[in-house]
């Protein structure tokens, strides 16, 4: 079970924050005014968006652990909405090894109660930020075995990282901790797809004092670079599936890809 911690840190609820905003997009109710004032005024094609993230994660997941990989590092956990990642992996591996991260103190009051794992297997959670990808590959040492493969899960995280931020140096410095036959499971947000909406989404996040970086699919595949994609290789969140039945054919504007590691 997620470690206990003591002095959590203060909650800001003065200023949206990006995993409080992606709760109200997903109908949970673990958020504040002003997140649910951001998310009110974006189109109604960024809670499609939110949805068909969690879907991909949730398809993803439960692959990777039919395969064998009972290890993930889960970076931008959001606040925990069922079924969880542990949730979907551990129904198959029950032994399996979960390591949350997030930067939203508000998600480390949720990970102590709901981010719990089941008897056989092992959750934690570390509240830190993927732009200290060296804190977070220290932590998750002392839970994990970086010696057998690891799934690194970064679910709708990087387009919150503008490219003065460095996200390809950041997801390198990430995947050269992990041994080879881990895996890489990434979504992001697409510029390239439905412009219009993109820029509309990008300024309301903005306003906010949240910065975006949507990219394109050439960008995005960037992240995959020196990796072995799966099948079906980099595509919209609702067209990444690996067993049948397949999603019902949905527009989307989120490109979404898992990849091994050699």
């Amino acid at each position: 079970m997620p470690v206990g911690r003591s002095n959590p840190p203060q909650i800001d609820t003065s200023k949206a924050h990006p995993a409080r905003v992606y709760d109200w997009l997903l109908g949970g109710k673990d958020n504040y005014p002003v997140d649910e004032a951001v998310g009110e005024k974006l189109p109604p094609e960024a809670r499609d968006g939110a949805r068909q993230n969690r879907q991909f994660m949730h398809r993803a997941a439960a692959w990777l652990a039919g395969q064998g990989v009972d290890q993930f590092l889960d970076i931008g956990t959001g606040i925990p909405t069922e079924p969880n990642l542990h949730q979907i992996v551990q129904s198959v591996v029950p032994a399996a090894r979960i390591v949350y991260t997030d930067n939203d103190p508000i998600v480390l009051r949720h990970a102590e109660t709901l981010l719990i794992s089941g008897p056989g297997g092992v959750t934690d959670y570390i509240q830190a930020d993927v732009r200290s990808p060296g804190k977070i590959i220290e932590h998750a040492r002392t839970v994990l075995d970086f010696g057998r493969p690891v799934a690194l899960s970064l679910i709708a995280l990087l387009h919150f990282i503008p490219d003065d931020q460095e996200p390809l140096a950041i997801v390198g410095e990430l995947l050269s901790a992990l041994p080879p036959g881990s895996y890489l499971v990434l979504s992001h947000a697409a510029s390239d797809r439905h412009a219009e909406l993109a820029a509309q989404v990008t300024d309301e996040y903005a306003r906010a004092g949240i910065r975006l970086g949507f990219r394109t699919r050439d960008e995005v595949a960037r992240f995959f670079d020196g990796l072995d994609m799966v099948e079906p290789g980099l595509v919209t969140a609702p067209e990444w599936f690996r067993t049948a039945p397949a999603p019902a054919p949905e527009d989307s504007g989120i490109y979404a890809g898992v990849a091994r590691l050699r």
